[in-house]
């Protein structure tokens, strides 16, 4: 089967992750992968720099001549405008932000989304969802799917595998200068993930608040959080921007916090919290979208508009070794649920139905 890799050489973000993940618990199955259009890694490299022109344009071609028996697209919409006579379509619909969250993205972007999606999930023979709560996001705004063919199945979590503190992670740790006290959010800066309810809960706590460590990139819509994180640094708050981090810093920098919040308004699974319990953090989400059915009741939960509520929630932990203690062990224990070779085998009855070897 080829699999879209467009993402394969890009900075791993959920997607990539999700990509790299699939192809490698599909490949412990037996099943030969042809990877696609990454710009330069795989069997089949796309030739243009653009994602989108090499989807619409050149991919097409390079699936008819490949051979393969089947394409899956993993980004929720990168699907050929046109079937290719013999090889079925399967297509991984993680979010439909553009359209649950407009104003978190640009109207170019949600146009292009939008009108891509729905011919997307027109020309797939199977759409894959990574939460019940997407699926019914997608069945809702596109009625006329078959909801025999669109079938869910949870991301895995296993590609973080705990380890000690080597000696250069120590020292990369001692270089932060970390308080006793302090939090950890890791994802894009965009309006959605809801930094500001965080920033509102550290205002509220006064002389008590945590530092705040932020990783993750600027993001569309990132200017005005920013320019916040500096009022309030300016203020004497202890907030830290790191940037984007590589997954092995991620992790790092996941395993050593005290607790880990993620109040984001809108998501189609939540990998990042998931991330932590499995490193064993304690972590605090929102009660939107997905996030309740993929870290369930072992994170604390709070509405996205209560920065009470966070800000209580976040002391209550930090204040208390032996609850964090419970809930990083209850959150480890649910991670394990969640694993990569779930997901393949789900895959591979997929692709098995639509008569692929």
């Amino acid at each position: 089967m080829a699999l879209d890799a467009t993402l394969w050489d890009e900075p791993t973000t959920g997607i990539a992750r999700y990509s790299h993940a699939v192809a490698g618990a599909l490949e412990a199955r037996g099943v030969r992968v042809l990877r696609v259009g990454a710009r330069h890694s795989g069997e089949l490299p796309r030739r243009v720099r653009s994602r989108t022109l090499h989807t619409l344009g050149e991919l097409p071609g390079m699936l008819a001549r490949s051979g393969a028996s089947l394409f899956h697209a993993v980004g929720n919409v990168d699907l050929p405008l046109l079937r290719i006579p013999g090889i079925p379509f399967v297509l991984t619909v993680h979010d439909l932000i553009p359209l649950t969250s407009p104003d978190t993205v640009s109207a170019a972007f949600r146009w292009q989304f939008r009108l891509w999606l729905g011919r997307s999930v027109r020309v797939a023979d199977h759409v894959v969802c990574v939460s019940a709560w997407t699926r019914g996001q997608l069945l809702a705004r596109f009625p006329e799917l078959d909801p025999e063919r669109v079938s869910v199945v949870h991301n895995g979590v296993d590609h973080v595998q705990p380890a000690p503190l080597d000696a250069v992670s120590r020292a990369w740790l001692r270089s932060l200068g970390l308080p006793e006290r302090w939090v950890l959010f890791a994802g894009a800066l965009d309006a959605r993930k809801n930094v500001d309810l965080v920033l509102d809960a550290l205002e509220q706590l006064g002389p008590r608040a945590p530092a705040l460590v932020l990783a993750g990139q600027r993001w569309y819509g990132a200017g005005p959080v920013e320019r916040r994180i500096g009022t309030l640094r300016a203020r004497g708050l202890d907030i830290r921007p790191l940037g984007f981090l590589a997954e092995p810093l991620l992790w790092t920098l996941m395993a050593a916090a005290p607790v880990f919040v993620f109040p984001s308004r809108d998501e189609g699974f939540g990998l990042p919290p998931l991330e932590a319990m499995a490193l064993g953090t304690p972590v605090v989400v929102s009660t939107a979208a997905a996030l309740p059915e993929v870290c369930g009741e072992t994170a604390i939960q709070v509405p996205p508009d209560e920065a009470p509520m966070l800000a209580t929630a976040l002391q209550r932990l930090l204040d208390d070794p032996a609850e964090r203690t419970r809930r990083g062990e209850a959150g480890r224990a649910h991670a394990r649920a969640f694993r990569w070779d779930t997901v393949a085998a789900h895959l591979v009855e997929v692709y098995r139905s639509l008569g692929a070897s």
